[in-house]
């Protein structure tokens, strides 16, 4: 009696460990790969141009509109609020901050109407009316020098107010409108409050 004993062919067993290795690399590959990049690879910093204050209510600011009606700082909640302190003659400077935050308001698009700008007059001097004129919908209050005071870095930024009322950033008063934006933007995206 002859017995036949079938032997597999060694290239048969080579290809199919080949194929087990390639599908288990495919497994394998992608996980490996998400686990270097994570803890391995550099990743992107974001640094805000302005400087971030610690969480705080704003303090409960009060004056008159520049129609004389009573103004406190409250009434400008439910939206974020860039607050510009600056003297009502508005010298170039002064043109130049409403500028950049009135710019900076204009490149969030859609969300253009969450933002507010409040024009915070720090003297006795009226705004003249073309000043006013190229700033339609600006809130312009004036406030005693004390409740300047009171503002962040002591009414010598321009301060951005969340819509709860809290204080988030102060920026120079020569703000950069692109940079401005770019704070203002990330902080729309990732709220959706106000």
């Amino acid at each position: 009696m002859t017995t036949t004993s079938t032997r597999a062919d060694p290239a048969a067993a080579r290809k199919s460990r080949r194929t087990l290795i390639m599908i288990a690399a495919a497994v394998i590959a992608p996980v490996a790969l998400s686990y270097f990049f994570y803890y391995l690879a550099p990743r992107a910093t974001f640094t805000n141009y302005g400087e971030l204050l610690p969480t705080a209510s704003l303090p409960e600011l009060a004056g008159t509109t520049i129609d004389g009606q009573p103004f406190r700082l409250a009434d400008l909640r439910g939206k974020w609020t860039i607050l510009v302190p600056a003297g009502g003659a508005c010298d170039a400077a002064c043109g130049e901050m409403l500028y950049a935050t009135r710019q900076a308001r204009t490149m969030q698009g859609k969300d253009m109407d969450r933002v507010a700008r409040a024009w915070i007059v720090t003297d006795d001097t009226l705004p003249a009316p073309e000043r006013l004129a190229e700033h339609p919908g600006i809130v312009v209050a004036r406030l005693p020098a004390s409740e300047v005071a009171k503002l962040p870095k002591g009414g010598n930024a321009v301060v951005l107010m969340d819509p709860l009322g809290n204080q988030v950033l102060a920026w120079p008063r020569q703000p950069d409108p692109k940079a401005l934006a770019k704070d203002l933007g990330r902080l729309l995206k990732a709220s959706r409050i106000g």
